[in-house]
């Protein structure tokens, strides 16, 4: 049974929803992209579907240091989340460990699929993986 997040930081990024993903280039400058998350408040870490050869993922292999930038509707209120990515295996197959915690994330950000099988080979074909972002400190304003 999840719990309401405790600290209004937290409780910015709610359990599910969009926020900016920050990781960072070779070069040392920040690669920003919006992202679509769950977020478990009793292990503190996102969950993420990402797709292999991006950027982010290139990034985060390379230094697995990230944050999560969430904020507020009237705009004042924000809230950043900081801690390293953990990359699961790239699916190989349609019910292979990955794609079974894939199918895990789509459940809790968006329910039932109406065609699982259909789900778990594109998957497969788009060389999706999860990425953990376990939170070590929060920061930010909430008003």
């Amino acid at each position: 049974m999840a719990r309401e997040p405790e600290m209004p930081l937290e409780a910015l990024f709610g359990f599910t929803g969009i926020a900016a993903l920050v990781t960072l280039k070779r070069d040392g400058r920040p690669q920003i992209s919006n992202i679509v998350y769950y977020y478990d408040p009793l292990e503190r870490t996102f969950s993420v579907s990402i797709t292999d050869g991006r950027a982010k993922t290139r990034n985060m292999r390379r230094d697995p240091r990230v944050s999560l930038f969430a904020d507020a509707a009237e705009g004042w209120s924000y809230a950043v989340a900081e801690g390293n990515a953990e990359l699961s295996e790239v699916a190989a197959d349609p019910h292979d460990t990955t794609v079974e915690q894939l199918v895990a994330l789509y459940r809790a950000v968006q329910g039932e699929h109406p065609d699982w099988e259909e789900f778990r080979a594109a998957m497969v074909a788009e060389r999706r993986l999860l990425l953990r972002v376990r939170v070590e400190r929060f920061y930010g304003i909430a008003r």
